[in-house]
């Protein structure tokens, strides 16, 4: 782990929820709200339809394979463009694996596949070097099996007041 980089990129993230969870797992709305500034795109997300959120919404599940496949898209197409290679299209159709019964549930495989349109007489293992290129500096790729620390932020909500103070981080 090269620890003498002279520049950190930092990012932050915020998510929110309000409701109740006294009427139990099965009653409490799964819906939240998400934005990483200084985006001033927001997110609705939920929980997967299997732990009962909404299937019409994005799942955290989600954003990790979404995360995985735009940053291989971005890393290849850098890539491509600073050696002159002339991509046309690129289409990822990724699909993910979390098996429930392998404890701790996690998402245990990502499977990026690519469809790239380059022009004819394109040199094609070329192409396959630059795409595993691209997966070796993909900053997500290299960052999905890491330590995760939780720092939540408690504060109980006092007597009539009705906005809530923060949630868990």
């Amino acid at each position: 782990m090269n620890t003498t980089s002279k520049h950190v990129h930092r990012y932050q993230a915020r998510c929110s929820w309000k409701g109740t969870t006294g009427a139990g797992y099965e009653k409490y709305d799964r819906t939240h709200v998400a934005s990483a500034p200084p985006a001033s795109a927001t997110l609705t997300l939920s929980a997967d339809s299997a732990f009962r959120g909404e299937a019409s919404r994005l799942n955290p599940e989600q954003l990790v394979i979404i995360a995985a496949s735009s940053c291989q898209l971005l890393s290849f197409l850098a890539i491509a463009a600073r050696t002159g290679m002339d991509i046309l299209e690129y289409d990822d159709e990724a699909e993910a694996e979390m098996p429930e019964d392998d404890l701790p549930v996690r998402i245990i495989r990502i499977r990026l596949k690519p469809r790239i349109l380059v022009s004819p007489n394109t040199n094609q293992e070329r192409i396959r070097q630059l795409v595993e290129l691209a997966h070796n500096e993909c900053y997500i790729a290299n960052s999905l099996k890491c330590q995760v620390s939780v720092e939540p932020v408690i504060e109980v909500r006092r007597q009539g007041d009705e906005a809530p103070g923060p949630q868990s981080k």
